[in-house]
């Protein structure tokens, strides 16, 4: 005769809130331990919330499409058959939210939090836009009116704003015109408009087409996500690509010999991907500068070799998971995490865990026929490296009866780096290095 509370896990170091996508189980629903009772996603990925105990869901205390933050409780778990009168969920009862208890408890929270500011943020404003406590926490303790924040464009769900948005506004509010913009104060009086963010505009209207020749397409929460990533990286690190060709002959007869036999003594397929994990991780031990991240004048060197490698999914969008310590595994192991993280990420069955601490990131445009490609920094990371498609090219080669030409496999590799700390010289001896790697592949290398 317990009641339970369920928790908003922690999704990792960095993610403060999520969002409830889709509760999977209502209010009376009897729940299994480890049985999914809801969907959530944040700014890195979707995931879902097992239930940790077994009994009967008697609280819902969110709706979907909510913005909840790590650590709150959003719903009750009834135990050992208790058959207490479960309240009634918000979704499924909103028409009396208004003589609920848990109604005032957003306001409770403004009231409380307004003595310690100079500006109260309301939970939702003028425009009908809902905001986290997180975002209004935030926007309290930088003096951003409601106003103010009404005009920042969201880049989460249903154009909510973000802890990426406004800290991205103010980033920009206090360096416009390389001067200092004072602060919003609550008074009325305003003589000129608040600054405008850096951010892209989108039309406050729905886009209507003109003929019937255009389609409109709104993008997806995961496509926001990745757009504002990658322009976020290129304000964030000056790029530069280096670009080498590799004889990849020896490590093409290799796989193709092997390729059979590596399966029935593994159960996997092993492609290129593996191979060029291998040597990536070969080329970091040398040149471990590469492996590193930067927090504002500090360089902070990774030990750990955690190589991230980009995976299409079937909805056009993309992914990172991240193989950890793959210094500590040999090429058997590394096809298999390969293969793994591959297939389940595009199951949409990778856990938030296995998307985060990526040291270095590798891409294989050549599995979409590209010859090479200039990848854009996976942030924090300050390198990233794309193999391309492996082709037959004539190409010469030095014999002890001279040169001759032959038909070769031949590929590109190119890396992108952080020019603030990685220089020409590391990036190319770094380049150079993972070739070097592969085209010395031992075509007598045991399986």
């Amino acid at each position: 005769m317990a009641q339970v509370e369920l928790i908003m896990p922690k999704m990792g170091e960095s993610i403060m809130e999520a969002t409830i996508l889709k509760w999977v189980k209502t209010v009376g629903d009897s729940v299994e331990a480890d049985e999914t009772i809801l969907e959530i996603a944040t700014d890195k990925v979707d995931s879902e919330v097992p239930s940790p105990v077994s009994g009967v869901i008697s609280k819902i205390l969110f709706q979907e499409n909510d913005v909840v933050e790590i650590g709150k409780v959003i719903a009750m778990i009834a135990t050992e058959g208790e058959e207490a009168e479960p309240a009634a969920s918000p979704a499924a009862d909103a028409i009396e939210t208004k003589e609920t208890n848990t109604a005032p408890a957003p306001q409770a929270q403004v009231q409380a939090a307004a003595p310690a500011a100079m500006v109260s943020i309301e939970r939702t404003g003028t425009s009908g836009k809902f905001y986290s406590p997180l975002v209004r926490n935030i926007a309290e303790k930088e003096n951003i009116s409601l106003a103010e924040l009404d005009q920042i464009q969201g880049s989460g769900l249903q154009g909510r704003v973000t802890k990426k948005d406004i800290l991205s506004y103010i980033e920009n509010r206090t360096t416009t015109n390389g001067t200092s913009v004072a602060p919003s104060t609550p008074h009325p009086a305003v003589t000129t408009p608040p600054p405008t963010p850096k951010v892209p505009s989108t039309p406050s209207a729905p886009a209507i087409s003109v003929n019937g020749n255009t389609e409109i397409v709104e993008m997806d929460r995961m496509r926001k996500l990745i757009a504002d990533h990658m322009v976020m990286s290129k304000q964030t690190s000056p790029h530069v690509t280096s670009f080498v060709e590799a004889d990849v002959t020896n490590l093409v007869n290799w796989r193709n010999k092997n390729k059979k036999a590596f399966q029935e003594r593994y159960g996997e397929k092993i492609t290129y991907t593996p191979i060029f994990v291998e040597a990536v991780v070969k080329a970091i031990k040398d040149f471990p500068m590469i492996n590193v991240s930067v927090n504002g004048t500090q360089i902070i060197v990774k030990k750990d070799i955690n190589v991230g490698m980009a995976t299409a999914l079937p909805s056009g969008n993309l992914i990172v998971p991240v193989i950890k310590n793959a210094d500590y595994m040999n090429l058997a192991g590394l096809t298999k995490s390969v293969n793994d993280l591959a297939g389940r990420a595009r199951n949409n069955q990778l856990k938030p865990q296995e998307i985060q601490g990526g040291t270095f990131t590798l891409t294989n445009v050549g599995t979409f026929g590209n010859v090479m490609g200039t990848p854009i920094i996976n942030q924090p990371q300050v390198a990233i490296m794309a193999a391309g498609a492996i082709r037959k090219k004539p190409a010469v080669v030095e014999t002890e009866y001279g040169d001759l030409i032959a038909v070769r496999q031949m590929m590109f590799l190119s890396l992108s780096y952080d020019h603030r700390v990685v220089d020409g010289f590391l990036g190319g001896s770094f380049l150079r290095r993972v070739a070097d790697y592969l085209e010395n592949f031992d075509t007598n290398r045991e399986i």
